[in-house]
């Protein structure tokens, strides 16, 4: 199958989101309009990125013009560290960025992606449903306002060998993003010393062997071309990839009150498409490339030294990424929802 075939537009779903709700009302006097400069890292073509653009489309058609949207995608704007740096030099407004990004504005956001705390959909929506307030204040507190959560998909370790246990990592050159110390401090729990890489030199160091192993989500892998490197996919994911569209607070500020509600109500109709598109383009994508020759390892038979792996990792940043009570709430949560 073709990297489009399952690169699929968003289909008429979109519509509802371009095209419902009233316009709101001009305003009196014409004031000039409020540009939002907005970066990812989601290419163009892909799910992230039509419902970006459905969303722009939206913001605009209701704000008549008042409130316009531009978006730098796949990375032109940097990487997320980048993307970040230029926030704060008032050279980007916002941004969709995953945890790593995010957590470089509010470390304790870091737990949403704590190793092994939450291992399925159902459980990372309990958790942000019941810390949204918390995680919204301390994004106001650090200038930033929290316009709409988001997913990546499944994450699972991709590789040129099959990895069923912790240990079969220390025979890998595996990625190591600079920004995720979630991983890190997987790999470093594993004895395992991975390649520092920023996301934009993963597909480059595939190509010249200097990183035979990664961890991403199906989707991504195949947004990126990343899954032409691999001959095996771990058939269970490691975690759900977490992403949120932020605002600087002070640009939030310079939008008319009306408008605001605009952005924000289109946000959360651009976040919950995104869930469910999302979602199923990653299974989607993962079944593409396994119709394709890439093998599924089942990693069942090692889930206990898998579980012990993630629990020493995640309690090795308890107090440093994350306050450990902060933890126990998420992992309370998480079991809650995971018996249900």
């Amino acid at each position: 199958m073709k990297r489009r075939e399952f690169l699929a537009a968003v289909p008429a779903a979109c519509a509802p989101l371009v095209l419902s709700a009233d316009r709101a009302s001009a305003a009196d006097s014409v004031a000039p309009a409020v540009h939002l400069r907005m970066a990812t890292l989601a290419p163009n073509g892909s799910s992230w990125m039509r419902v970006f653009s459905a969303w722009k489309n939206t913001v605009e058609k209701r704000t008549e013009g008042a409130v316009r949207m531009t978006f730098f995608p796949g990375g032109t704007a940097g990487d997320e560290r980048d993307v970040v740096r230029k926030m704060r030099a008032g050279q980007l407004d916002g941004a969709a960025l995953t945890t790593a990004g995010l957590g470089q504005i509010v470390r304790p956001v870091l737990v949403l992606q704590a190793a092994g705390a939450c291992q399925s959909y159902l459980e990372i929506d309990a958790v942000r449903t019941e810390l949204a307030s918390d995680f919204a204040i301390q994004f106001e507190r650090s200038g930033y306002k929290l316009l709409g959560w988001g997913d990546a998909g499944s994450a699972r370790i991709f590789s040129k060998r099959p990895i069923t246990s912790p240990e079969d990592m220390r025979q890998t050159r595996m990625w190591s993003w600079i920004d995720d110390p979630n991983w890190q401090s997987i790999l470093s729990v594993c004895n395992v010393t991975g390649v520092a890489l920023g996301l934009p030199e993963v597909y480059p160091a595939l190509r010249t062997h200097r990183i035979n192993a990664f961890p991403g989500t199906a989707i991504a892998a195949v947004a990126f071309q990343w899954h032409t490197e691999a001959t095996h996919v771990t058939r269970d994911p490691i975690a759900v990839v977490v992403g949120a569209v932020i605002i600087d607070g002070k640009k939030f500020a310079t939008i008319p009150a009306e408008l605001q509600t605009v952005l924000i109500e289109t946000s959360q109709q651009a976040s919950q498409l995104l869930a469910q598109r999302i979602r199923n383009d990653d299974q989607a994508a993962l079944d593409a490339i396994v119709a394709r020759g890439i093998q599924l390892v089942d990693t069942s038979r090692e889930r206990e030294a898998w579980d012990t792996v993630n629990r020493r990792a995640r309690e090795s940043l308890a107090g440093k990424l994350y306050p450990a009570e902060f933890l126990r709430r998420v992992e309370s949560i998480a079991l809650q929802a995971r018996r249900k």
